[in-house]
């Protein structure tokens, strides 16, 4: 999943960025309102972390012109003052969630995984397709009761694949979920990890789950097309 942070505070956003890489997440960084703003009505990111205090363009400006674009992507706002005033601007602008600094990380990570998850169309932590059981919240993987080992990156492929089945991904729209700007796509690397994920799946079964369509992506289905 992709996240765009936009904070001036340049600790502050390596911190956070750090932080949720570590999590399997790809993350682009702004540092002003404008250039934020900007990303979020060029790329697909699954949620907004937003601070209010910004150059050029404040997060209430910043928050307030992309729901008026329709953009509706999860938005988090932060701020450094912890008032009720603020909050409530902060919400009536569009954000769907504030949080006060200094936080807790894990408490970010819990607010922008409900926010993720109350933007899916799959309300369940577990998703379950074709003998595939995905736990979002303990990134257990298993298939007919067998447990998959998988790395963040792999998770999150799957993810990706089973939230869409039945759709073919193309190499370009994997790369916007998965990996961030500086994605090179020259590179083989989502055909790797895709060679990966295939025999870590496959391992022990005789039906392919994930199937090359040529000249178009990858489709995650019980059936070859």
């Amino acid at each position: 999943m992709r996240i765009l942070i936009i904070e001036d505070d340049e600790k502050i956003s390596a911190g956070l960025s750090k932080g949720l890489r570590q999590e399997s997440f790809a993350v682009d960084q702004a540092f002003d309102g404008i250039r934020g703003e900007s990303l979020a009505k060029i790329n697909d990111y699954d949620a907004i972390i937003l601070d209010v205090k910004l150059p050029l363009q404040d997060g209430f400006k910043t928050c307030m012109n992309l729901r008026q674009d329709k953009i509706l992507t999860p938005i988090l706002m932060l701020t450094a003052l912890d008032d009720v005033n603020d909050k409530i601007k902060g919400l009536d602008n569009g954000a769907d969630d504030y949080l006060a600094k200094p936080f807790h990380f894990g408490e970010l990570l819990a607010r922008l995984r409900s926010l993720i998850r109350r933007n899916s169309k799959v309300r369940s932590t577990v998703i379950v397709k074709y003998g595939i059981s995905l736990d979002q919240n303990t990134h257990r993987a298993l298939r007919e009761g067998k447990e998959i080992m998988l790395t963040a990156k792999e998770f999150s492929l799957l993810e990706l694949f089973m939230l869409n089945s039945g759709r073919i991904l193309s190499r370009e729209m994997i790369s916007e979920h998965l990996w961030d700007m500086n994605f090179d796509p020259r590179s083989n690397i989502i055909e790797s990890y895709v060679k990966f994920l295939r025999q870590k799946m496959d391992n022990g079964f005789s039906k392919q789950l994930i199937h090359t369509v040529r000249g178009a992506g990858y489709m995650f289905s019980e059936n070859a097309e």
